[in-house]
């Protein structure tokens, strides 16, 4: 990697930590002012789902003007409609409010997100690099997954919930900061975007399919994990903070393989990792149910965490390997939109579920579901990088 391309990545590495810790924050600090309010689980559930119903309906523009206007344009606005978001909940903090922040910061993330991810992908030259890059980035979500809500919980216990959102609303400005002096790519001609059609005419090619249903499948693993573990602790009868420290685990782990990846990823395939990734994560949903010891669970954490924080990487750098040069944004939004409409509908059919057939059930059919849809993985191939860039 070029001591130019690093530099550049750091910068947008840092821009995205800065707009995804405004998003987390709120994610964490709303929900528990709105339950301090006397608001129920009810109203904090459609609270957390407005976060990602967002990115759902504004994926596919997303990523369409992201292909039009590049990044700064599309980081503007991000910056724009997240402090406003944000600037409303310290002027005006109400539950309706908070709704519409919480609408604002998903929109504004997802946004932001998919242009940096599409800008990010041309940086680089060979695969390689692209999963390099893509390995990097993967890293900035979990640092802003941690910065956010540990920011905002120290200021809400030590100056309560408008200085939590105001020291949120002001991170916005520093993403911009950082990509202000972004050297845009060479924009898109006007032909090649008018000549695409609608964005759904990518998943007409048979591979961008299966990489999608493979994506989905293993969001759905996060998803399951996050969701059913609490659940399952509850019934194990463990404490609150032996739960946390489960989940604390899984997170470190898909830290410390992202960390990694950057070194390794001359060495690796991505079906061959994404596959491998699948059989694993069947084989620890299997085992995870029949488990009650505390210590047992938080190595099976431990080793999901390893193999679900391998992929995303991998995913990304295929992604943009099979895609076309100018469709880019489009395919990363409608992967967007897939991921967050799982998060929005998979732990409610994980709830229902599990009180049906029971939380271990749900373990069970998920686990199967991925075994079985690993075979697309191992069958997905990645054309020449210079040859998807030149349709």
């Amino acid at each position: 990697m070029t001591p130019s391309l690093r530099d550049s990545l750091w910068r947008l590495i840092a821009a995205q930590i800065c707009l995804h810790a405004c998003m987390t924050g709120f994610r964490m600090a709303a929900p528990l002012m709105a339950l301090r309010e006397g608001y129920g689980p009810a109203a904090v559930g459609m609270l957390l789902a407005l976060f990602a119903l967002a990115t759902v309906l504004m994926a596919l523009p997303a990523g369409r003007y992201a292909d039009r206007r590049g990044l700064r344009k599309p980081v503007a606005i991000s910056v724009g409609v997240a402090t406003l978001g944000a600037a409303v909940a310290v002027a005006f903090p109400v539950f309706g409010v908070l709704c519409f922040t919480a609408f604002a910061c998903g929109a504004a993330t997802g946004l932001a997100m998919i242009a940096l991810q599409r800008h990010v992908g041309r940086l680089a030259h060979t695969a390689t690099e692209l999963k390099q890059v893509f390995s990097w980035m993967a890293i900035g979500p979990s640092i802003s997954n941690f910065l956010g809500p540990f920011a905002a919980g120290v200021m809400i216990d030590s100056f309560g919930f408008r200085a939590a959102f105001l020291l949120l609303a002001l991170l916005p400005a520093l993403a911009w900061f950082w990509v202000r002096h972004t050297r845009e790519h060479e924009p898109v001609a006007p032909e090649l975007r008018q000549s695409s059609g609608s964005s759904w005419n990518l998943l007409k090619d048979k591979g961008f399919r299966r990489l999608m249903l493979v994506n989905w499948m293993l969001s759905s693993c996060w998803d399951v994990h996050t969701f059913l573990v609490p659940v399952l602790g509850h019934e194990r009868g463990l404490s609150a903070t032996v739960i946390g420290s489960i989940l604390g685990g899984f997170a470190l782990a898909a830290t410390a393989i992202r960390l990694l990846m950057p070194w390794l990823a001359a060495h690796l395939r991505e079906s061959l990792v994404i596959g491998s990734a699948m059989l694993v994560t069947a084989a620890l949903f299997a085992v995870y149910p029949l488990v009650h010891a505390a210590w047992a669970m938080a190595l099976l954490s431990v080793f999901l965490g390893v193999a679900l924080g391998s992929v995303q990487p991998m995913i990304m750098s295929t992604l943009h390997q099979m895609t076309p040069h100018h469709r880019h944004g489009e395919a990363l939004g409608l992967r967007a939109m897939a991921i967050n409409g799982s998060s929005v509908v998979m732990p409610l059919l994980f709830g229902s579920a599990g009180t049906l057939i029971g939380v271990g059930a749900v373990f069970w059919v998920v686990g199967a579901l991925v075994g079985v849809g690993s075979r697309l993985a191992w069958t997905l191939q990645v054309p020449p990088a210079e040859l998807s860039r030149t349709i």
